[in-house]
């Protein structure tokens, strides 16, 4: 029994390193736009913080689910962060998943260059919306009467660019259209679907994107409205960029599409994308290299194969690295 322990900790520290290898050779290449991503989400709450001192209280709006939805009140609105909670951080150990289990379809600094592109392009619209229209926010703490409902003026530029962080991102108000929360979820949700293998989690994890939608309405969080334009927008976006980006010339797309262009074609596509020679092709040229360079590091065998739906392999095959 220790022999045999001893074993299996020795093949999975073998495959750690050699996947840690991997990706930090890929997170050398690539981390001007994981840094691009993560300082976006900076500005994002930068821009969220600046709304706030706009927001006017005022009556609540009129909202279909709020008459369906009983509200949560402020003793259970938890649980609507608690399920948010839960997503973001199951995805996040997902991404590494590869790192230990064989079932492999993406490489971890990849697919958060596509997941920080989705984000980084839905709230650039997102933002644009909620500056454009300030709403009375539903939520207790923005309500009239509230203290926090209307910010003071800043003292300093320095009070604005630390946001007050934690508190002034959870008790923020005006950044209402549309739900930043369900931004997440569906991207999360939307990945998952692509590269993830089990469909039964596929199946749940649409189910916990419904259940967070109706939480974030009980909860009082957001309108109905900001929770529906959420569920259109993110779909169209990652079909955007998903599908239609990585077979455009970057000279021809919007700033944010050029800046999420060559990361969607770095991305390994799927086993039938992978037998198009056209494609395989474009690729490159998008990523910068010659159809004729042969020589680059990318060449080293990955034996990703044809992988079913329940994770097992069909058949290995090699393959370059973004093919």
């Amino acid at each position: 029994m220790t022999l045999y322990v001893a074993r299996e900790a020795s093949k999975l520290w073998r495959k750690i390193t050699m996947e840690l290898s991997v990706e930090l050779q890929l997170l050398s290449e690539k981390w001007k736009f994981i840094l691009a991503g993560l300082i976006f989400q900076y500005l994002h709450g930068l821009a969220a913080r600046g709304v706030h001192y706009l927001h006017r209280p005022g009556p609540i709006l009129q909202d279909v689910g709020f008459a369906i939805l009983p509200e949560l009140g402020k003793d259970r609105g938890y649980i609507s962060e608690s399920l948010f909670s839960f997503v973001f951080f199951s995805f996040f150990l997902w991404t590494f998943h590869p790192f230990i289990f064989h079932s492999k379809r993406f490489y971890t600094v990849l697919i958060w260059c596509r997941v920080l592109a989705f984000l980084v392009a839905s709230q650039i619209l997102r933002i644009i919306t909620f500056y454009s229209t300030q709403l009375p926010g539903p939520n207790y703490h923005c309500r009239e009467g509230s203290k926090l409902a209307v910010l003071p003026r800043p003292d300093s530029i320095l009070e604005v660019l630390l946001i007050n962080f934690p508190r002034g991102v959870i008790y923020g108000c005006g950044d209402l259209i549309f739900s930043s929360h369900m931004i997440f979820t569906l991207v999360f949700v939307l990945t998952y679907q692509k590269y993830g293998t089990k469909r039964i989690l596929k199946f749940l994890a649409w189910l916990v994107a419904i259940a967070q939608s109706l939480l974030i309405v009980a909860s009082r969080k957001h309108y109905t409205v900001d929770v529906v334009v959420a569920w259109y927008t993110v779909n169209l976006v990652v079909f955007f960029i998903d599908r239609k980006l990585q077979g455009m010339p970057p000279s021809s797309l919007l700033i944010f599409a050029y800046l999420a262009g060559p990361v969607m074609a770095l991305l390994p596509v799927s086993v039938k994308d992978k037998d198009s020679k056209p494609k395989e092709e474009h690729q490159r040229l998008l990523n910068g290299n010659s159809a004729e360079t042969n020589n680059d590091w990318r060449q080293r065998s990955q034996a990703n194969g044809k992988i079913l739906e329940d994770g097992t392999h069909a058949r290995a095959e090699p393959a370059m690295n973004g093919k």
